[in-house]
């Protein structure tokens, strides 16, 4: 495999100041929908990017579930290393790689947890598996088998028959990003791609667009 020789000609698009929307959350949800109508697998499939308290980084893929004027919603085990690196250090990066649609945003903000109620009223709607699943996994510790992962799922099973309401688990929870910058990228040919990307103004209230050269 010559990686060196792995490229694609852009070319299916452009991004312009005068086709965006001033909020970037607004342009963020054309977007999404866009990549939602146009059948990518996923759309809502992002990076989250943190750091521990030490500066060390990670990265790993989790679903957003919701996107309004507060920020970007997403779940997850508050055990699991990400919600470490978070307690340590509540602040992240996203990115949606849509590589079909030739286009990517990246977010950064700072991350809160969301309150009991929203977090239950979420786990509520999730399907039952899902549920189950929640429960059985600690997730990012060791495991000695796939085996036994099964195990604690069949005996989750067994604590919650079909049709019996499964509790919300006390280490399971939502986080908040509140965004302070977004960047929308555009593929173009001869790599001088679009960048644009919005900034919190000092007030904090508004947003500033600039163009960034590829």
């Amino acid at each position: 495999m010559d990686l060196a020789e792995m490229r694609e000609t852009y070319g299916l698009g452009e991004l312009l100041e005068s086709q965006v929307d001033r909020d970037p959350v607004v342009q963020f949800q054309v977007w999404l929908e866009q990549a939602r109508e146009a059948g990518l697998a996923e759309p809502n499939a992002m990076v989250v990017a943190t750091a521990d308290a030490d500066g060390r980084p990670s990265a790993r893929t989790v679903l957003l579930k919701r996107v309004d004027e507060r920020g970007l919603v997403f779940y997850t085990n508050q055990q699991s290393r990400k919600a470490e690196d978070l307690a340590a250090n509540p602040q992240c990066a996203l990115v949606f790689p849509w590589h079909a649609m030739e286009r990517q945003v990246r977010v950064e903000g700072t991350v809160s947890k969301l309150p009991t109620e929203e977090v239950d009223e979420y786990f509520a709607s999730r399907p039952r598996g899902s549920q189950l699943g929640a429960w059985a996994s600690q997730q990012s510790q060791p495991v000695a088998s796939r085996e036994e992962l099964d195990l604690q799922y069949a005996s989750y099973e067994r604590q919650w028959p079909e049709g019996t309401e499964i509790s919300t688990p006390y280490f399971w929870g939502g986080y908040l990003v509140e965004p302070r910058a977004f960047e929308f990228w555009q593929g173009r040919t001869g790599r001088l791609h679009d960048r644009l990307a919005y900034r919190r103004t000092s007030s904090s209230e508004s947003w500033e667009l600039v163009r960034l050269q590829p």
